[in-house]
C-alpha cells in the first residue's frame, strides 16, 4: 500500500541507525519514494553514501551547505509521512521543547504530514522519568510513537529500549496511514488454516493447510478498509496487521460455532479454511496404547459450514467458497457453487504444481453465480489474495 507514497526519513545519532538502511530498502521495494535527512551526529553511525545509493536521492544533513539551502519547509510539505528512526534521547528532548538546531528538527517543526518516531536507547535511559515525560509530550502533540522492543542492547544489557524492527515500522505506517476505503464500513469474515480432529489427548487427524491463503485474504480486505474477523485453525501464522480480530479454533465443530455466531453481522465471508469433512466419533480420554497391529477409528461427518452459511445468507451478504479438486475440477466447483448458495467459488486443482497446501504460490480459477470463469496465472498467495478481493469488489452489490 506504500506504492506511490512519499516518505521523509529522519535519522538521528544512535547505534540503531544501522537499521535505517533496511528501512530505506523496504520503502523503495514497496514502490514508494524516500528522502533521507540526518542529524550531524548520525553520520558517526551510518553512511550517507549508502543511504543515498539505496534511496536514489541525495542525503541532506545541514540546513545550509555553502551556497545551498536545504528547504526544510518544502521537505515537510513534500512528504505523506515523516518517520524519525532511530529517535535518540537527545533529539527527543529537543523535539519535546521545540528546539530547532539541525535539519531534522527544522523539517519536523515544518511538517504538515503525520509524524512517526521510533525511539532507541538503553533501558535505564528509556525508563527515566524525563524521557517518559518527553514521550508523552510528543504524543500529546499528535505524533505516533512506536513501541520499543525488548532484547539485547548496545550496552550489553538485556531489556527494553530497542528500536522496533524495520518490518514492524513499515507495517505500522501502512496500517495507520495508507489503508484504502474500498470496503470502509463493511465487515468481513475470513476462515483460514486446517482443523485438527482429536483422537486422544496427544493425537489428531489434520491436513497440510498452512493458512497462508486465508491470512493473505484477511490482510488484503483489511487494507482495503474492511473490519476483518479472521477465524483461524491451528497455524503458526499471525496477521500482519494488529487491527485484524483473530478467533482461534482447533476443530471443525469449533470453527462451525464461531462462523455461525459471527456471520449474521458480516457483509462478506470468505471461507478459505481447509475444514475436515470427518471427525472422530469417539474421542478417547486416555492415550491409546500401541497394542495391536491395527487401530480402527470410526469417523462421523462434520457440519458443512459453507452450506449452512449459504442457507443463512441474506441479499446484502456476499459469500465466497473454496474448492480443492483433483478430478472434474470445473464441474465439481460449479456444483459446489450452486449447492452451497455461494456468490463466488475459488477453484484450486492439485494437478497444478504451483498450487496446493504449504506452497507460497497458488493458481486459481474463480466462478461466479452466472458461471462466468475468471482464470489467473500462478503467482504468490499475496497477489492471489489481491485478485480474489478485487473480484469481490467488482461483484459485490453495494
Amino acid at each position: 500500500m506504500l506504492a506511490g507514497k512519499k516518505i521523509l526519513l529522519g535519522i538521528t545519532g544512535s547505534i540503531a541507525a544501522y537499521k535505517a538502511i533496511m528501512i530505506v530498502r523496504l520503502i523503495v521495494k514497496a514502490g514508494a519514494e524516500v528522502k533521507v535527512i540526518m542529524t550531524p551526529a548520525a553520520k558517526d553511525f551510518v553512511s550517507a553514501l549508502t543511504l543515498s545509493t539505496l534511496s536514489n536521492n541525495k542525503v541532506l544533513i545541514n540546513l545550509a551547505d555553502e551556497d545551498t539551502w536545504a528547504n526544510h519547509v518544502m521537505l515537510g510539505r513534500w512528504a505523506d509521512v515523516m518517520l524519525i528512526a532511530p529517535l535518540s534521547c537527545n533529539t527527543l528532548a529537543k523535539m519535546s521543547t521545540g528546539m530547532c538546531d539541525n535539519l531534522v528538527l527544522a523539517a519536523y517543526l515544518s511538517a504538515t504530514c503525520p509524524v512517526v518516531v521510533a525511539p532507541a536507547m538503553d533501558e535505564d535511559m528509556w525508563k527515566h522519568t524525563s524521557i517518559q515525560n518527553n514521550i508523552r509530550k510528543l504524543e500529546l502533540a499528535g505524533n505516533t510513537v512506536i513501541k520499543v522492543g525488548k532484547g539485547a542492547l548496545a550496552s550489553g544489557l538485556y531489556g527494553e529500549g530497542r528500536m522496533a524492527e524495520p518490518e514492524e515500522i513499515i507495517t505500522l505506517i501502512e496500517e495507520l496511514f495508507f489503508r484504502l476505503t474500498t470496503f470502509k464500513g463493511r465487515k468481513a469474515m475470513v476462515t483460514a488454516g486446517p482443523t485438527y480432529e482429536q483422537i486422544d489427548p496427544v493425537r489428531f487427524v489434520g491436513n497440510h493447510s498452512s493458512g497462508k491463503m486465508g491470512y493473505a485474504i484477511a490482510e488484503e480486505l483489511y487494507m482495503r478498509g474492511a473490519e476483518v474477523t479472521l477465524v483461524s485453525g491451528p497455524t503458526s501464522l499471525t496477521p500482519k496487521f494488529s487491527g485484524i480480530n483473530v478467533k482461534k479454533v482447533q476443530s471443525a465443530a469449533e470453527m462451525y460455532t464461531a462462523c455461525i455466531s459471527i456471520f449474521p453481522e458480516m457483509d462478506i465471508a470468505v471461507m478459505a479454511a481447509a475444514v475436515a469433512d470427518y471427525t472422530i466419533a469417539d474421542i478417547s480420554t486416555e492415550k491409546i496404547k500401541k497394542n495391536e497391529n491395527f487401530l480402527d477409528i470410526h469417523l462421523t461427518k462434520t457440519k458443512d459450514i459453507l452450506k449452512n452459511l449459504g442457507e443463512l445468507k441474506n441479499d446484502r451478504q456476499f459469500l465466497v467458497g473454496f474448492a480443492l479438486e483433483t478430478t472434474n475440477e470445473k464441474e465439481n466447483a460449479l456444483q459446489k457453487l450452486k449447492s452451497k448458495n455461494a456468490d463466488l467459488i475459488v477453484l484450486n486443482s492439485l494437478k497444478d504444481v504451483e498450487a496446493g497446501f504449504g506452497k507460497v504460490t497458488n493458481k486459481v480459477t474463480i466462478f461466479d453465480k452466472d458461471e462466468n470463469e475468471f482464470s489467473y496465472e500462478a503467482k504468490s498467495k499475496l497477489l492471489v489474495a489481491k485478485d480474489i478481493v478485487e473480484l469481490i469488489h467488482k461483484k459485490y452489490s453495494w
